[in-house]
């Protein structure tokens, strides 16, 4: 069975950097498991890795698809599975690095998501509605699936709408499960004080503000105005208000975005958390060398790859 490396972790918990090191040493590629980082141009709002940053590392499923083309988690779980038989094939290590716990499910647990094609007309309706009365449609007809989505998230309550009128039963009957082909080493970071998650989270998106995330921001929903990506990332949402003249207080829609990245992060905790696969390190964001070498001689090198 294939052994892969998986590192997650919340926002700001120091991903990147870990694999990285990890690819370095064990002579591995990246696959990214971020559901934005895949998008072309969403580079400063999604926290994506400049070539620099990369140092030499080859990353994959980054800058695949435009924001105005459609891609499920299913698509994403089919692309990883190829780049994971390309990258063993070279013999080279396999490390999954990202935050995005959808992902992570489809492709290395035993969870498995119906392939329906998108419904566009049917999709342009149901975002005529507001996300309150789209998830107490949802809450009606599917109640398992609302309880793992959140209120606010339109995107995925249309996605799940969008299932049950074309399978006409509640998506999460139609959801399967299937065998794990894979042998997944998984690796968590998390901080024990969370205040000091949160002091790098918002540490990052001033960071990010420097960097130029409001032009970003505002080129992107120039070039695809109302798009139901950028209305429903955090790092591009929270300034639609300020293009639209709703607000000119920027330093508000800044607050907005360290508190929705904030939320978002305890989401992604409560999520590796529920996986027990999961060996979590406690981090104070510097001592990765004692994780990287903890993972390469404890776990990693135990067996054959």
């Amino acid at each position: 069975m294939t052994k892969l490396i998986a590192i997650t972790g919340p926002s700001s918990s120091g991903k990147t950097k870990l694999s990285i090191e990890l690819a370095k040493e064990l002579n591995g590629e990246i696959i990214s498991v971020d559901s934005r980082q895949i998008y072309k141009e969403l580079d400063i709002g999604s926290a994506k890795p400049t070539t620099e940053e990369r140092e030499g590392i080859p990353h994959h499923l980054i800058d695949i698809i435009n924001v105005n083309q459609n891609y499920s988690a299913a698509d994403f779980c089919d692309d990883a599975e190829k780049k994971i038989e390309e990258i063993i094939s070279r013999n080279k290590a396999v490390i999954l690095s990202g935050g995005t716990g959808l992902y992570f499910r489809i492709l290395l647990q035993d969870f498995d998501l119906p392939r329906v094609a998108p419904n566009e007309n049917l999709r342009t309706e149901l975002n005529k509605k507001s996300s309150e009365e789209l998830y107490s449609t949802l809450k009606d007809l599917d109640p398992k699936i609302a309880e793992k989505i959140h209120c606010n998230n339109k995107v995925k309550i249309i996605r799940a709408l969008e299932v049950i009128e074309t399978l006409k039963i509640p998506m999460s009957q139609a959801q399967k499960k299937k065998q794990n082909k894979y042998n997944t080493l998984w690796f968590g970071l998390n901080c024990k004080n969370r205040e000091n998650l949160y002091n790098k989270i918002n540490l990052r998106c001033d960071i990010m503000m420097e960097k130029g995330l409001l032009n970003e921001a505002e080129k992107l929903f120039n070039k695809y105005p109302e798009n139901k990506i950028l209305l429903s990332t955090i790092g591009y949402q929270e300034f639609y208000p300020y293009f639209k003249g709703e607000t000119k207080n920027l330093t508000d829609c800044l607050n907005k975005l360290k508190q929705n990245t904030r939320r978002y992060a305890k989401r992604q905790i409560s999520w590796f958390k529920a996986n027990k696969d999961i060996l979590e390190f406690y981090t104070d964001f510097e001592k990765f060398e004692n994780i990287k070498d903890y993972i390469i001689d404890k776990y990693y090198k135990s067996t054959d790859l």
